[in-house]
Order: structure tokens, then C-alpha cells, then sequence
């Protein structure tokens, strides 16, 4: 067995990790299940993994452990998604885009201009 499992006292089996990157969330989930293990998001303070791919079935980019290590039964691979929404990559707009109309944006009275003068003489000796 590797060396970082000596002295761990778990009684769990050990498994291989098996390479998911590539594939669509919902597969790699089925595959890493089937090995016995579950899938993580990495960062700990973050959402659980399937509140960050539902409703979309984002494809895997990178894991770790590598393909090929082993961990206990049940453990987490970790895995960094990355997001395929369409084939072209571009994000469709449910609503249609705002007026172009400017008059919303013309202010209905004009900008005053103000000019700062010192009255004072010690403002002015400091000039």
C-alpha cells in the first residue's frame, strides 16, 4: 500500500481513482460512484457540488486525486468543472436586451457648476 496510508487505522477498502476528466458531470458521478467514491467541489468553505452543477451538467476540467491513485472507499475526488452551456459558448438573454432610448438617462435639469474661493488669509498663505 502507499506510504501515505500507513498507520490509518480505517477499515475501509482501498480503490482506484478512476479518470472522469472530460466528461459531463452526471457520467463522471455514475463512474466515480460505481468505483466508490464521491465527488467534491475543492473548496471547502463552498457550495456542495450539486448546488453548483444543477440545473446545467457541466463537464469536468481537472481532478485530484490523478487517474490511476488510490483512496479509501468513499472518500472525495475532488473535481474543478467548467461550463458548457451551448456549443458556441455564448449566453443567450431570456429577456430581450434594454430600450436604447436615452432619454431615461438625461437628467431633467442641468448640472450646476460650483467654484471654490477661500475667504479666508491663512488659506491663502498656504498657497
Amino acid at each position: 500500500m502507499p506510504d501515505r496510508f500507513e498507520g490509518d487505522k480505517r477499515a475501509a477498502d482501498f480503490v482506484i481513482v478512476p479518470d472522469v476528466t472530460g466528461l459531463p458531470f452526471l457520467a463522471a458521478r455514475e463512474i466515480a460512484s460505481a468505483m466508490g467514491l464521491s465527488l467534491a467541489n475543492p473548496d471547502p468553505d463552498g457550495p456542495p457540488i450539486g448546488a453548483i452543477v444543477w440545473p446545467n451538467n457541466p463537464t469536468i476540467q481537472s481532478q485530484q486525486p490523478k487517474p490511476g491513485s488510490m483512496l479509501y472507499r468513499w472518500d472525495s475526488l475532488q473535481v474543478w468543472l467548467r461550463s458548457d452551456f451551448e456549443q458556441d459558448m455564448t449566453r443567450k438573454l431570456e429577456d430581450s436586451p434594454p430600450s436604447v432610448d436615452q432619454a431615461h438617462a438625461t437628467p431633467e435639469t442641468p448640472a450646476e457648476t460650483i467654484e471654490m474661493i477661500s475667504t479666508s488669509e491663512a488659506d491663502e498663505s498656504a498657497l
